[in-house]
């Protein structure tokens, strides 16, 4: 069987030049005549693949020296938790924008360990806008302020960065990578690997050292951000094959000419989706104009009753990972790095060829 165009939202498509390689080493990783999944994690080989990949981690998005960069396990779920636990003390307030699932979510993990206070909350639109930051209701002495730049299920996403005097915090899963960031903007990011990093089983956090010392007496070691930052993020056994595939992925994206090129290729391939159907009375896009995602494009078929046989025919086209989330129906394509501008050109070739036949 032949590759097909994956848009999925994650576990999401990875560069075929990385599964090659992936191919390649399954048996005989480096010439150690075992596979990765079978070597030490403590080996000199392993250990010199996780130096490798944080310090190319660093090249990408330009970390500076005073932040740590951290691969624990647990997804960006985890983290969810983890972030009040490490940056605030019980009872003390944490200031949450809700634009969508994800930062619903996060504000709900954060209840259970501090005041989670919802400084503005996109629901009333069903997060398809981004509460105007002079309208948010910030607490006087949070102890951060967390947000989720881009929301893959409604398509929302940030092209600002909150301002503000408290550490801020971001769930980065769906647009990590994707284009550059100013990484001393922000206290925490934090990021699923399995939409731009690598498969699902790793987590990227990055953190600025100064915030290591804020986690409560009574953490659990293994949910304590210092205890990564002190071993190397080897406090135990790590997720090794995921850490690998993520190290080739960083080297995938260094040959592609970083993140300045892969956020110029993002925005063209996003622009041109919108614009096909922009440009269609046949497909809309609900969410605002102005807080569009770049990584996740959910539409609406004018006759819902036809998504079925969109799906249906998409998927016999190659174009698989289409269907949107059950949550708000439709079809969403999630173009994130490894899906390239030759997959949106299809999809938007069969999306007009569908609206020829069916409109």
């Amino acid at each position: 069987m032949s590759r097909v165009y994956n848009f999925s939202a994650g576990p999401a498509a990875l560069p075929l030049e990385v599964l090659e390689q992936i191919k390649n080493d399954i048996f005989d990783w480096q010439g150690t005549g075992m596979s990765v999944m079978e070597v030490s994690h403590r080996g000199k080989e392993f250990v010199e693949l996780a130096a490798r990949a944080e310090a190319n981690l660093r090249k990408l998005l330009g970390v500076p020296g005073d932040y740590s960069v951290l691969f624990p396990q647990g997804g960006a779920t985890l983290q969810m938790a983890m972030t009040p636990m490490n940056l605030s003390a019980p009872g003390e307030t944490a200031d949450y924008v809700v634009t969508g699932s994800w930062g619903k979510k996060a504000a709900g993990e954060a209840a259970i360990f501090c005041n989670a206070n919802i400084v503005a909350d996109a629901s009333d639109k069903n997060f398809t806008y981004i509460p105007d930051e002079s309208t948010w209701k910030r607490s006087e002495n949070a102890a951060y302020l967390h947000y989720t730049p881009n929301e893959t299920i409604a398509g929302v996403e940030f092209h600002f960065v909150p301002g503000g005097d408290v550490p801020l915090v971001a769930d980065m899963s769906s647009t990590i990578l994707s284009r550059p960031i100013d990484v001393s903007r922000f206290g925490v990011i934090y990021a699923g690997a399995q939409k731009n990093i690598g498969p699902a089983g790793i987590t990227l956090v990055i953190v600025r050292n100064e915030l290591l010392g804020r986690a409560r007496a009574d953490n659990p070691h293994l949910l304590t951000w210092k205890s990564y930052a002190d071993s190397d993020s080897m406090t135990n056994t790590p997720p090794t094959f995921a850490w690998y595939v993520a190290d080739l992925v960083l080297q995938w994206l260094l040959n592609q000419g970083g993140v300045e090129a892969m956020g110029k290729v993002n925005l063209r391939k996003a622009s041109k989706l919108y614009a096909a159907i922009d440009n269609s009375s046949f497909y809309s896009n609900p969410v605002a104009k102005d807080c569009r995602s770049w990584m996740n494009v959910p539409f609406v078929l004018a006759d819902a009753g036809l998504d079925a046989r969109f799906l249906q025919e998409s998927k016999a086209a190659g174009l698989t990972n289409l269907k949107g989330h059950r949550s708000v129906g439709g079809m969403r394509a999630s173009i994130y790095n490894a899906v390239s501008e030759e997959a949106v050109d299809a999809l938007i070739a069969f999306m007009a060829e569908f609206e020829r036949t069916n409109g």
